[in-house]
């Protein structure tokens, strides 16, 4: 890949929900200002296996050979590009546990991610989402709230006046 190949950032989490569990991913090309949002459902609660299911599809979702920084919350998927997934591919999705070779977890999802990494080149980093103080105004003077991916929403914020209350002296 030469330099040419456009830079994308993929934003992926994940997250439990009543029935089951959430992914999201939000692809980004630098230098563009359009963007690629997708979320499902799934009827599993394993926040791990939901977070490399986002990584999954934002990569599948890349029209052409990229380069591309991946940002996740996720200890498992950052865990497993930096330490695994090349020894992975090498040992047939497989790890010595205990003396003896066993399936690596979720290795259907790791062997299309390997399969993605033959045309895109993935940097994946930790990332953490912290709250932001909601300092920030808009026209309207609502404080803003920001979601995980900078998405701006507005937040109404009750406040009870003090009043004077005099009596008159009678």
């Amino acid at each position: 890949m030469n330099e040419s190949t456009p830079l994308y950032l993929l934003f992926c989490e994940s997250a439990d929900s009543p029935y089951g569990g959430t992914w999201r991913f939000v692809l980004e090309c630098v230098g563009q200002s359009e963007r690629l949002v997708a979320s499902g459902e799934e009827t599993w609660r394993d926040r791990d296996r939901l977070a490399l299911l986002s990584v999954v599809r934002g990569l599948e979702a890349l029209p052409e050979p990229s380069r591309v920084t991946l940002l996740t919350p996720s200890r498992y998927v950052s865990r497993g590009f930096r330490y695994g997934l090349s020894v992975w591919r090498e040992s047939g999705f497989r790890w010595e546990r205990f003396g003896r070779l066993a399936p690596v977890r979720d290795a259907d999802l790791w062997q299309r991610i390997a399969q993605a990494m033959q045309f895109h080149r993935v940097d994946c980093r930790p990332w953490r989402f912290e709250a932001i103080d909601a300092e920030e105004h808009d026209d309207d003077q609502l404080p803003v709230e920001r979601t995980h991916f900078g998405q701006r929403r507005n937040r109404r914020t009750i406040r009870i006046e003090d009043q004077e209350l005099t009596a008159a002296a009678g």
